[in-house]
């Protein structure tokens, strides 16, 4: 089993603003529409899990469902898929460590973990095996980090590094045990 972290921060290290919105993410000209990497990574990935919060702003794009591959979504309160998600979308729950046993012996080996309490939870864990972090060049003061509490620290190699549209860096770590 392979958990999987791709995301973009702040240079301060936050994933959402104050208001718990990401538009500073598409402030950028991109003029190439480059996806930063995105589906080569997710071509690699068999399912995604990702916490409600996250399941509910992808929702909330208005845009028809973005993910081909099973989205898992951890959540203690949703008791069923919104309609039209059905066979796409499913619901887990309890212990991160017993959830993602239950993925692989379903044949899920490669998981895309997203959201912001997710990952961190994963962290906490210790479940994390790689991490691709996406630094967009703006400073938003304050809003959701992507890191928190720890109960220890945890060591990761730099694998890789790359820059887009000469302003954006994108590292890959992977975790040294």
């Amino acid at each position: 089993m392979t958990n999987k972290v791709f995301i973009a921060t702040s240079l301060d290290g936050y994933i959402a603003d104050k208001d718990n919105k990401i538009d500073w993410l598409h402030q950028l000209p991109n003029p190439d529409g480059d996806d930063f990497g995105f589906d080569a990574f997710i071509a690699g990935i068999d399912a995604l899990l990702m916490g409600r919060n996250t399941f509910e702003m992808v929702l909330s794009f208005g845009v028809e469902w973005p993910y081909s591959k099973p989205v898992f979504v951890l959540s203690n309160s949703l008791t069923h898929v919104p309609m039209g998600y059905e066979g796409k979308v499913f619901l887990v729950n309890g212990e991160l460590q017993k959830i993602v046993k239950n993925l692989a012996e379903l044949g899920y080996h490669n998981l895309y973990i997203d959201g912001g309490k997710t990952i961190q939870s994963f962290l906490k864990e210790d479940l994390v095996d790689e991490m691709i972090l996406t630094r967009i060049p703006v400073l938003l003061g304050g809003g959701y980090p992507l890191f928190g509490d720890l109960p220890e620290p945890l060591g990761f190699k730099l694998l890789a590094s790359k820059k887009y549209i000469d302003k954006v860096v994108q590292n890959h770590y992977i975790r040294d045990r």
